[in-house]
């Protein structure tokens, strides 16, 4: 049977489902269409791993690979270490028997607790959900929006000296290596110390003829030097120290990334006070809000809090997270994601905000170069053009690789910290070795594996883009890197397989790629870029940022690789600070524009399905509806007293009824939403109030990973007269 899956899922975007998806069922349930839903919250999934919930991620898996699959997938937690324990924290408050986060395992038992927990940091969802290749790009109407009200842009100068720093050598980017799979076969990694001592780090990998293979390490001596260098540079050039990685999604490189940062930048506390700190179990890749809080338990504590603020003294100024509360770039890994805060620092003239409360220039630290080199593109451009105009600008859609955990590295079970000097080597079942590295202790070394029919799928999809939209379509490859001159090899392979007659159709290096695009941008010309998974990822957040002055309005399809659908409803990157303002004021700003984005393709695919010509009429009528929406300029506004999330939800359900009702392809349905959309249109000053009424005060939601959803609920539906109204469509 045919069914929409909408997915129950973390903080902003999970507290406005309680908002949003009663008006979906009722509208839904009215044109016959069937919509469930399925946790695969942070909170789910790590009850999932102890059996005290099903696993819906692994239902929702395996469905994905199915025609059936048609799934609304909405932002989730990409946790961190420090957030996978507030939430194992605040389910033990709830009474739900788990075991603490075993931060140094030693016993069978807390390694096997770790491993269970180990599944759920990261992005894992996205992995196991995207069966197909990603579709992003800004809806016309949302592009025709931007260019009649655009928003704020801060000014470029020319003689500003924010710029990115990045390695360039001993970095993952510089010491790739890269295999194409000649058939089917089973790879181990494996660490081979000094002595000869040989240690398996993974087994029984199995790969498939075709697949692309990468092995790469970060040498950490290289690491550290780089590091002392750019913290005396920003010091000397008297700019602000920031450093941008990705600790959420490249849960185990990146967060021992960050703790060298943190250690680097006060090397006195760690020589001081370093043994203390390790023998207390206080890890700087937790981030130095957690080092500080934990410290305050030994009996160094004072000492230890002095160093830190010495530190801060001698260094460079700090970009700051949030400068009245004193919460550094350094404090939380989590908290300063590269995709988004690499396009906010761009959008508002090449600034982070300083200590002082103060905007300033900045020196971006990106230690490894693969794509460092984008975001120094469009700083150079920028200072040399001054900022982009979203009245005129054009837009860059995506179509991106990762299906199949494509290019899915610094994430998972094939990232290691290396235990010792000696070599690490992939190796294939008849024992050749197939790449090999010599490493030191305390390197970071990672593998991925992109497979052959995800590639020749994104091929296809590029091609179809580019026809569809008549734009160019660049492959962002740098023929300069191990594993993208391979890719390189098999695009030019399957190019031949489609029509390309009329099209342009190029590969490009990332930073001469991004070149490119601007260059047309300032036109006011389209480009697509065609990019890997990570690139995906870092140019679905750049420039819609600077178009759109967020992400979050983005249309994401996924065209599933055996016929269904997922459909992605925008980043959540702001969600802890609108989550923070429900609580403390009951106003919600979250933007849930995404989520109507997604629906709408999703129905139509319903209609497809399932035979039901009214899901189409529903997809239709809500497409003008969000058009109208936009028009009217109903998205939460700034500050208390205006509508929030909840009351652009009435809208949209205001503006859907009237659609419907005077749609003339269905009559059965226009007849049953006439009196809905005049009782709407009637009350809509009553239901204002009443949603704005409750704004000022705090908000009980039971939980922050997981809410109570009787009281969640309540904050989120706090109209008795919508409800009312909704209720008489049943």
């Amino acid at each position: 049977m045919a069914k929409i899956i909408y997915t129950h899922t973390d903080e902003a975007p999970l507290l406005a489902t309680y908002s949003f998806l009663p008006i979906v069922q009722a509208y839904a349930g009215k044109a016959g269409v069937a919509i469930e839903t399925r946790d695969i919250s942070l909170s789910g999934r790590i009850l999932a791993q102890f059996g005290i919930v099903d696993d819906a991620l692994a239902e929702l898996g395996a469905l994905a690979k199915t025609p059936e699959a048609n799934i609304i997938k909405l932002p989730n937690v990409s946790a961190s270490v420090p957030q996978l324990k507030a939430a194992v924290k605040e389910l033990q408050e709830q009474g739900f028997a788990i075991p603490d986060y075993p931060e140094s395992p030693s016993t069978e038992e807390e390694k096997e607790i770790r491993a269970k927990y180990d599944k759920v940091k990261g992005s894992a969802v996205n992995p196991v959900l995207r069966e197909g290749n990603s579709d992003r790009r800004a809806p016309l109407s949302v592009k025709n929006y931007a260019k009649t009200h655009p928003h704020r842009m801060g000014a470029w100068s020319s003689d500003s000296k924010t710029n990115v720093a990045t390695m360039g050598h001993d970095d993952f980017f510089s010491n790739e290596r890269s295999v194409v799979l000649p058939a089917d076969d089973t790879l181990t990694i494996k660490h081979v110390a000094a002595d000869g001592t040989e240690t398996v780090l993974k087994d029984g990998l199995k790969v498939l003829a075709g697949e692309v293979v990468d092995g790469t390490f970060m040498n950490v001596a290289a690491l550290r030097g780089f590091l002392a260098e750019q913290i005396a540079r920003a010091k000397a050039d008297d700019v602000l120290f920031s450093v941008h990685l990705k600790a959420t999604m490249m849960k185990v490189s990146d967060p021992i990334i960050f703790g060298h940062v943190v250690q680097a930048f006060f090397p006195a506390l760690f020589e001081q006070y370093g043994e203390q700190l390790a023998a207390a179990g206080i890890s700087p890749n937790d981030g130095l809000g957690g080092l500080l809080s934990a410290a305050e338990k030994l009996p160094e504590g004072a000492a230890i809090k002095a160093a830190v603020e010495a530190g801060l003294a001698d260094g460079p100024k700090m970009a700051m997270v949030d400068s009245d509360r004193g919460i550094t770039n350094l404090h939380v890994p989590s908290d300063v994601i590269i995709d988004a805060s690499m396009p906010a620092m761009i959008r508002i003239g090449g600034h982070m905000w300083g200590p002082d409360g103060e905007e300033a220039d900045t020196l971006a630290v990106i230690p490894d170069s693969s794509y460092a080199g984008v975001y120094q593109a469009v700083i150079d451009d920028c200072r040399a053009h001054g900022a982009l105009d979203p009245a005129t600008m054009g837009s860059v859609p995506n179509v991106g690789l990762m299906a199949q955990a494509a290019e899915e590295y610094g994430s998972h079970d094939k990232t290691f910290e290396v235990p010792a000097a000696g070599k690490v080597q992939v190796v294939n079942a008849a024992g050749d070795v197939l790449i090999e590295h010599d490493v030191q202790q305390g390197d970071v070394w990672r593998a991925c594996q992109t497979k052959d029919a995800p590639i020749r799928d994104w091929v296809k999809l590029a091609v179809t883009r580019a026809r569809a939209t008549g734009s160019p379509a660049v492959f962002w490859l740098d023929e300069a890197r191990a594993h993208d001159a391979n890719l390189i090899a098999k695009v030019k392979q399957y190019l031949p397989e489609h029509d390309t007659d009329g099209l342009t159709i190029e590969i490009m290096a990332p930073a001469e790629a991004t070149a490119y695009s601007l260059e047309r941008i300032r036109k006011g010309e389209d480009t697509i870029s065609v990019t890997g998974n990570v690139l995906r990822d870092y140019n679905t957040d750049l420039f819609p940022i600077l178009e759109l002055g967020t992400s979050a309005k983005m249309l994401s399809v996924v065209p599933l690789m055996n016929g269904g659908g997922l459909f992605e409803t925008g980043a959540g990157g702001s969600a802890p600070k609108h989550v923070q303002q429900l609580v403390k004021e009951n106003y919600l700003r979250w933007d849930s524009l995404g989520e109507f984005f997604a629906l709408v393709p999703s129905l139509e695919l319903y209609a497809e399905q399932a035979g039901t010509p009214a899901a189409k009429v529903l997809a239709d009528t809500l497409d003008r509806a969000t058009g109208t929406f936009l028009n009217e300029d109903k998205s939460p506004t700034r500050r208390l007293g205006g509508i929030d999330n909840r009351g652009s939800h009435f809208y949209l359900a205001l503006y859907w009824a009237q659609e419907l009702a005077r749609q003339t392809d269905d009559a059965d349905l226009a007849a049953a939403f006439k009196p809905l959309a005049d009782t709407l249109a009637a009350n809509e000053q009553q239901i204002v109030e009443e949603l704005i009424a409750v704004q000022g005060s705090p908000a009980d939601i039971g939980g922050y990973y997981r809410p109570d959803d009787v009281k969640a609920d309540a904050v989120m539906r706090p109209s008795a007269t919508l409800n009312e109204a909704l209720a008489s469509l049943a």
